[in-house]
């Protein structure tokens, strides 16, 4: 049998496990065959004989495999009093960036205290799908990562790249690996339109063509322009910025990126980065200076920093329930504007000494907050980029105002949708007027009160109401709560430790 016939044949087959909605794990547990093994028959890699593939096929029929996904719900009960310490997660802005970024390397990537999150598993799935090794430590602790030399895009899990927006980072690592391919547009959250056009005008110069043809960006990779690449982003975002810091990375010269972010996971890319042995000037600042290399090969090993949106996550769980607890492990910097418009809203809270995050960088404290009596914010809450108010941080503001005295204005003039998505609150209690897509008014304070909801397609807001039923009288059920363990690792359980009364149950 050729390399094409077991591709195609693998290909195949992993589309009939995914149309009856089966996992890996239960077909490969059917066959007696490790979930590796299932994979790499899967992407093509092991040859079949027709008797195994009459075996393969009769699983894939048996009416006693069901399939693998189950509807996750949550039942809250309120009023929650916590009290205790928790420590902050590994970043999943930041984990996802440096998943993507282990396409530059053709040596071995470690990557320590990633979250296991559903982001993090679904980018995993599109890597494993193309071709890269993927093997956890025994304890889940480390999460090592090895790139063939050739990758198999054919093979891309098309059903998990759908799932996540973060494969919008392939662009800048594989411009340099291929001469064309092609990435399913992006998913992820639910937030209105976020167009893709500042990254394919930042990577033209790296020879970067793209052309949106259905369901797919089309790219093309041309000689791109020599010398000194000066790159001004026409938006100061996250994302673009790091396609572009990737793409720079294995260009053997100098790029200048200007108007670019500065933000907590691009900061950690830079890290990563340098310690791939590409030179990057300006970390922390929006001109950053790339020189990078013909070709990366080098071991590594590094960890991504805190997350500072969990860090929100966490104070707005002490404010919502008036408790004290002790967050742990918070990454300060990227947490200052947010506190200080907390302590000008009444909150009284305590930082610690500052203490270095495991990548020797990013600054750390330990934030107890205390209960308190807030009022309104006198000025209108909104984001801005690094420094300013993270734009992942203004929802939890919401339900701050909510429990806050007076009329809070929040104007998320960044996404169409988010702040629709909060109206959610008011059946939990809350008194929130939409003004337009863009702003919306709390009044405050408000008397929760239990309700039974389904999430809302965006992960952010549908924490809030998870948060805000800790503090409703009653029982919350939160169903379909798939959107939160996007970016949170065993939530419920770790709120329980601190005292909530949180139950999990599956359809």
């Amino acid at each position: 049998m050729t390399q094409n016939n077991s591709a195609s044949i693998g290909r195949l087959i992993r589309d009939a496990r995914m149309q009856r909605g089966l996992s890996p794990e239960q077909v490969a547990a059917a066959l007696d065959l490790d979930p590796s093994d299932l994979r790499a028959i899967e992407t093509g890699a092991r040859e079949l004989d027709l008797e195994n593939v009459t075996r393969i096929a009769t699983t894939l029929q048996d009416p006693a495999l069901a399939p693998s996904v189950r509807t996750m719900h949550l039942r809250i009960k309120g009023p929650t009093k916590l009290a205790g310490a928790i420590d902050v997660r590994s970043s999943k802005n930041a984990a996802v960036s440096l998943l993507c970024a282990s396409l530059l390397n053709r040596g071995r990537t470690v990557l320590e205290g990633v979250a296991q999150i559903e982001e993090v598993n679904r980018i995993l799935e599109v890597l494993e799908s193309i071709g890269v090794q993927v093997t956890w430590s025994d304890d889940k602790s480390e999460l090592e990562l090895v790139r063939p030399d050739v990758l198999d895009l054919a093979g891309m899990d098309i059903e998990a790249a759908r799932r996540t927006r973060s494969v919008i980072m392939f662009l800048g690592p594989l411009l340099h690996l291929l001469p064309e391919f092609q990435l399913p547009y992006a998913g992820g959250c639910n937030l209105g339109t976020r167009t893709v056009t500042p990254h394919l005008q930042a990577l033209q110069p790296f020879g970067l063509d793209v052309q949106a043809t259905e369901g797919y960006y089309q790219a093309h990779v041309r000689e791109g322009d020599a010398g000194v690449r000066h790159i001004t982003l026409t938006e100061r975002g996250d994302t673009v910025t790091e396609n572009v810091l990737m793409a720079a990375a294995l260009h053997p010269g100098l790029t200048v990126i200007r108007n670019a972010s500065p933000n907590y996971m691009v900061q950690d890319l830079c890290f990563f980065l340098q310690a791939l042995g590409v030179t990057i000037e300006g970390i922390g600042s929006t001109t950053l200076n790339v020189t990078g290399l013909e070709e990366i090969a080098t071991d590594v090993r590094v960890a991504p920093s805190e997350d500072p949106i969990e860090a929100m996550s966490l104070i707005t769980a002490a404010v919502v329930t008036k408790s004290q607890i002790t967050v742990r492990r918070a990454p300060i910097e990227f947490l200052e504007i947010e506190l200080a418009i907390l302590a000008d809203m009444g909150l009284t809270f305590d930082l610690s000494e500052e203490y270095r995050a495991v990548n020797g960088n990013t600054r750390l404290v330990d934030i107890t907050v205390y209960p308190s009596e807030l009022h309104a914010a006198v000025d209108k809450i909104h984001p801005m980029p690094f420094p300013g108010l993270n734009i992942d941080n203004l929802p939890f503001f919401a339900v701050i105002a909510a429990e806050a005295e007076g009329r809070t204005l929040i104007h998320d003039w960044v996404y169409e949708n988010r702040a629709i998505h909060l109206l959610e609150l008011n059946k939990l209690g809350a008194d929130t007027q939409l003004l337009d897509p863009h702003r919306l008014v709390v009044n405050g304070p408000t008397r929760w009160r239990s309700q039974e909801l389904i999430c809302p397609p965006a992960l952010r807001p549908a924490v809030c109401l998870l948060l805000a039923s800790m503090a409703a009288r009653g029982i919350t059920v939160l169903r379909d709560v798939y959107v939160i363990n996007r970016g949170y690792e065993d939530i419920a359980n770790r709120l329980n430790k601190l005292g909530a009364d949180i139950q999990v149950f599956f359809d």
